[in-house]
């Protein structure tokens, strides 16, 4: 495994972090914490959670099983950078989501306690929340961070000029400010380049990538219809992207790597990319991906993979000439 400092701050984190979206609502929890044990064991210290996770078994449900799972050896929490979200609806209460000083202590308390452990190492907002003022959520920040609640504080789905402001208020502060943004980012999906990698890199905030996959678009064909791949939407969305998805099946073909290893390996390629999420739904899944840090894509191979996949510029130059 290999390992980069998650933007300015001098936290190091493994290229591959495991996404635990599924431990729960598809994944049970046996095999839930045999995946954790294979990625650490792997070299993988970057786990990512948030307290809405949980699906149809409930919000915070995911927390649980990772609490569970620290639970069986304390020390695994000191191996793990462990990073979690707070913003989204955790019940029909008014109060109870967003980004208010009042939700974000109570969900980072209530987030504590699912973990079972005394600090989260990177805490991140969800969504933006343009109805809570800066000076409100970094007041919220400086308290958790106070009481060592919180270490780092990151962002989630945030626009370029979200993360340029917010992290201009917190150097107003005084304050480290944002250190990561997760971001959907991919081959298919390359929005991100024009204002969010690039405000990213002017503010030394590192990017996770989360459904660096597209959803299991750039994942390969499906391996039996019982895949979430083998859905209608699935075949239809293959379907509509054939001209691009055959040349890349052909390229990976020619390099004798799978087709989402190489996507995934493309991702590490990208400036200001720190880490890119991994959501494995058994132990399968994991071990088919744990070689990805070390695959190497040369100028030719990412020219190609442009080729297939165009990017869309950076701004302002991709709106203006």
């Amino acid at each position: 495994m290999k390992y980069r400092q998650l933007g300015r701050s001098a936290l190091k984190v493994s290229e591959l972090c495991l996404g635990t979206m599924n431990f729960g609502p598809r994944t049970a929890q046996a095999e839930s914490f045999a995946i954790l044990d294979a990625a650490v064991e792997a070299g993988i210290n970057f786990v990512d959670t948030a307290n809405q996770y949980g699906g149809h078994l409930g919000v915070g449900t995911t927390e649980l099983i990772l609490g569970g799972w620290f639970a069986q050896d304390p020390g695994r929490r000191d191996r793990i950078v462990l990073a979690t979200k707070v913003h989204e609806p955790m019940s029909d209460d008014i109060n109870d989501r967003g980004l208010s000083a009042r939700h974000i202590q109570m969900a980072c308390d209530a987030s504590l306690k699912r973990l079972g452990v005394d600090h989260i190492d990177l805490y991140q907002m969800h969504h933006i929340d343009r109805t809570a003022p800066l000076d409100e959520i970094w007041q919220a920040m400086d308290r958790l961070i106070a009481q060592g609640k919180i270490t780092y504080v990151g962002s989630s789905n945030f626009p370029g000029w979200a993360i340029a402001g917010t992290n201009a208020r917190a150097t107003a502060r005084g304050r480290l400010g944002l250190v990561s943004e997760q971001h959907l980012y991919n081959l298919v999906e390359r929005r991100a380049e024009l204002e969010v990698l690039p405000a990213c890199r002017a503010y030394g905030v590192g990017v996770i990538v989360w459904s660096p996959l597209a959803g299991g678009l750039l994942a390969g064909p499906p391996q039996g219809d019982s895949s979430r791949r083998g859905t209608d939407a699935s075949r239809a969305a293959r379907a509509g992207r054939a001209a691009q998805l055959d040349p890349f099946h052909a390229l990976c073909a020619e390099l004798g790597e799978p087709p989402g290893a190489l996507a995934l390996a493309w991702l590490l390629h990208q400036p200001g990319v720190t880490s890119t999420i991994i959501g494995p739904g058994n132990l399968d899944q994991l071990s088919g991906v744990l070689d990805v840090p070390d695959i190497q894509l040369d100028g030719s191979v990412l020219a190609r993979l442009d080729a297939i996949f165009p990017p869309i510029g950076e701004a302002p130059e991709a709106y203006a000439w």
